[in-house]
């Protein structure tokens, strides 16, 4: 039955693959873009543009978030048994916004190291997953000290308040042309991986994927609580930090390229495992990385609808998706 469930999955997942690819402001017919990926078609070369260099990297783009922070969420939830965990709420994202914040608000687009100077989009993505590691890094000393889960979980949503904080100051002293290109990349975008940076951004979310599947046994251990699974050989503290490291690159490196994109990675593993009926990571795990694929990609067809004044923002779009299934989880949770 969960073999039929993945084929359709992966069916669906292929559908909005196509349809990504086809729509937009300019809609191009489905034989002209597989002519064009075959390099059989020698089509209109503006569809051949659009379709390689910008709608291609957005899909493959949109997967592999979706994958990546799927992925982190369902990690987090199981490693600190609480369905409300999530890489936002662990402040992963309020650390990458806070180091873009300080490089486009305060340095002016720009990052010196030594007499090295780093500029444009290179600056921002390295701020991102400067900032976002520093966060898990603080997290994880805390962790450290820090026995209760629960514990761990408020102090990391205390620290995103804090790089909210920061973040708020730091742009109430800047110009105005600075606040406004941070507020473009916090509404969250897939459109900011080209053909050129696509072989960086695959690599990265697939080590950190590969990573994650390493983790199954354990996290199915920590399903019947930490004891069992101290008395089957985890250490517990090695194991929930491993884990924080996993999620957190897997959340920075998707910050960094996309923008703090919101509620997939919370919502999605509710969805995997409502569709599957089973916490068995040998089974969830792999549904949800397509269910995260799948949504992003649906996000991303969606925000590919042109409206009055561009696209959709997709941060404007994710809560219309996450926010239902986060509060039928909790209503379900309280009666339970």
């Amino acid at each position: 039955m969960n073999s039929f469930k993945f084929l359709i999955l992966t069916l669906l997942l292929l559908v909005l693959f196509a349809v990504s690819l086809m729509l937009g402001a300019v809609r191009i017919p489905i034989s002209d873009v597989l002519g064009i990926l075959s390099g059989t078609s020698d089509t209109n070369p503006v569809w051949h543009y659009i379709v390689t260099s910008v709608r291609l990297p957005q899909a493959l783009t949109a997967m592999f978030a979706g994958a990546a922070l799927s992925s982190s969420g369902l990690l987090l939830q199981t490693a600190f048994r609480n369905p409300l965990a999530g890489p936002s709420v662990f402040g992963i994202n309020g650390g990458a916004g806070m180091g873009v914040a300080i490089v486009m608000l305060v340095m002016g687009g720009s990052v010196s190291i030594g007499s090295m100077s780093l500029g444009g989009f290179i600056a921002v993505l390295m701020a991102s997953f400067m900032g976002a590691m520093c966060v898990t890094i603080i997290i994880f000393m805390l962790s450290n000290f820090l026995r209760g889960n629960v514990t761990l979980l408020i102090a990391g949503m205390m620290i995103g308040y804090l790089t909210s904080a920061v973040t708020t100051i730091t742009s109430s002293f800047a110009v105005a042309e600075g606040v406004k290109s941070y507020i473009v990349w916090g509404m969250g975008s897939f459109i900011g991986v080209s053909m050129q940076r696509m072989p960086l951004f695959v690599i990265l979310v697939s080590l950190g994927l590969t990573a994650s599947v390493f983790m199954v046994k354990p996290l199915n251990a920590l399903l019947l609580g930490e004891y069992y699974a101290e008395n089957l050989g985890f250490n517990t503290k090695r194991l929930r930090n491993s884990i924080l490291v996993i999620t957190g690159v897997l959340t920075s490196v998707v910050t960094a390229f996309c923008g703090p994109v919101s509620f997939i990675g919370l919502a999605v593993p509710h969805i995997s495992r409502l569709f599957i009926k089973t916490d068995n990571h040998r089974v969830l795990l792999p549904f949800t990385i397509l269910f995260g694929a799948v949504i992003a990609l649906v996000c991303n067809v969606i925000c590919s609808v042109p409206v009055a004044g561009g696209m959709l923002p997709l941060n404007s779009v994710t809560p219309l998706i996450g926010a239902p299934v986060i509060i039928y989880i909790t209503i379900k949770g309280m009666r339970e």
